[in-house]
């Protein structure tokens, strides 16, 4: 039978040997059992007996009211024999096993085997120092669920699109970077000298290409677009339809396309204001306009151009952008192209370094324990996707909320906490479910955050 038994398990079997020996008893009971699943407890297990504050001592003190302390002896035999209600136990984990998928027994499927046993003390004992055994019961259940394959992320239904979402919240958000003020200055100028009265994406690239002080200025240059050919380019333009493919607003339709790829490009980026290099990405990732026509007529290459615009933001390892890189590595382990709020989560845990990091490392989650239980709740989609990342509605929704309190804090760049706590506004998100899992609830977050904020 104990050839099915992980290490662990078996290492459990072996301290109750080990403790009965110590303790002077005739045979290993459930009792002692018990308390080898709190000495060998480590992760979630450990955090269970932890927040009922059960000790090792505690549960000696129990096992005295249920044991006949007078029979207690030294005993010199080596392995002690199991009593009968043991080895029902031990029998039970194998059904336990199998009704959870696993082919092997854990370590929590013993925890669940003797949280589950009405024969022995254990019950007692558990409740009189306070154990909640159903709430227990049903996190141990889901920790040995076995993984299985899901075609769709529980979070893809948040995803249908209504007008809204499509629309750009406020224009003033534009002119929190100095640089995008200006240059949007020059943009509306130049309007003046023209017979339109809507700003167009050829007049926004030709304010930018017109400061060569800027680094993003000089990489376009490198990259083969000038001030110089870019209006030439321009003058060959008789017509605007190409800017019109919906009704008019303050911006070209396309050009308000742009800026609200902008917009989300700015977030993905771990910034909190919109600067000139998020308009050039949000008018490649658009692909369309006049601005993007005069591009593809200068031969530009479009990840040549993003690449080179990227990397230098790269080099800056802003907290957040190293978050959404981690988020997406971490889907496609698990076979998406889809990244919801939990994988934001392990993000900013495998990210560490930020104040979000080091809040859930002091509340003792790890990335080990909450890869388990992401994939517990989500499971395997296919094996290989060719398709591009997405987030799911309700992640953009957490990137949102953490701009805005990045904005809050007069931050120019989202950081960690900020995507920490953006979570925790979406409590049915299946980051937070993973978060109840792991132990840890909003308030112990939010307290956890402010606590480092105010170090």
């Amino acid at each position: 039978m104990f050839e099915k038994f992980t290490e662990k398990a078996i290492n459990v079997v072996s301290t109750s040997q080990k403790l009965a020996k110590e303790i002077g008893v005739k045979k290993v009971t459930p009792e002692i059992l018990l308390l080898a699943l709190f000495d060998e407890a480590k992760g979630i297990p450990s955090k269970i007996f932890k927040s009922y504050n059960i000790t090792h001592d505690k549960i000696m003190e129990e096992i005295k009211k249920y044991c006949d302390c007078s029979d207690l002896q030294k005993n010199n035999i080596q392995n002690l024999p199991f009593d009968d209600e043991y080895k029902e136990i031990l029998k039970n984990t194998l059904d336990l096993a199998n009704k959870s998928g696993n082919a092997t027994i854990l370590y929590e499927h013993l925890f669940l085997a003797v949280i589950s046993n009405k024969k022995s003390n254990n019950i007692k004992i558990l409740d009189d120092l306070g154990f909640d055994i159903y709430k227990s019961k049903n996190l141990l259940e889901k920790l040995v669920q076995k993984k299985i394959k899901k075609l769709y992320h529980p979070e893809i239904e948040d995803n249908r699109e209504t007008a809204e979402d499509n629309n750009l919240k406020t224009t003033d958000s534009i002119f929190d970077s100095e640089e995008s003020a200006k240059i949007f200055e020059r943009a509306v100028s130049k309007l003046s000298t023209s017979n339109y009265e809507i700003l167009g994406t050829e007049q926004i690239l030709s304010s930018i290409l017109e400061d060569k002080n800027l680094e993003l200025t000089k990489i376009l240059n490198e990259n083969g677009v000038t001030s110089e050919n870019f209006e030439e380019k321009l003058q060959n333009f008789q017509s605007r339809q190409a800017e019109y493919e919906g009704k008019q607003i303050i911006f070209t339709p396309n050009a308000f396309k742009t800026m609200n790829m902008a917009f989300e490009t700015a977030k993905e980026l771990g910034s909190s204001i919109v600067l000139p290099e998020h308009i050039v990405l949000g008018l490649l990732k658009t692909k369309c306009g006049i601005a993007y026509e005069i591009l593809k007529e200068l031969k530009v290459h479009d990840n040549d151009l993003a690449h080179s615009i990227i990397k230098p933001i790269e080099k800056q390892m802003p907290e957040t952008l190293t978050i959404l890189r981690l988020a997406k590595e971490e889907a496609r382990r698990l076979g998406r192209n889809i990244v919801g709020t939990e994988m934001f989560l392990l993000g900013i845990i495998g990210e560490g370094t930020g104040i979000g990091g080091q809040v859930l490392a002091e509340l003792e989650i790890n990335i080990k324990e909450a890869r388990a239980v992401v994939e517990n709740l989500i499971g395997f989609g296919n094996e290989y996707y060719d398709k591009e990342i997405v987030f799911t509605k309700r992640a953009k929704r957490v990137l949102e909320t953490a701009w805005e309190l990045a904005k809050k804090d007069h931050k120019q760049k989202i950081e960690s906490a900020h995507m920490l706590l953006a979570i925790t506004t979406e409590p049915d998100s299946l980051a937070m479910r993973a978060l109840e899992q792991l132990g840890v609830d909003a308030v112990e977050i939010k307290e956890g955050v402010k606590k480092f904020q105010e170090a």
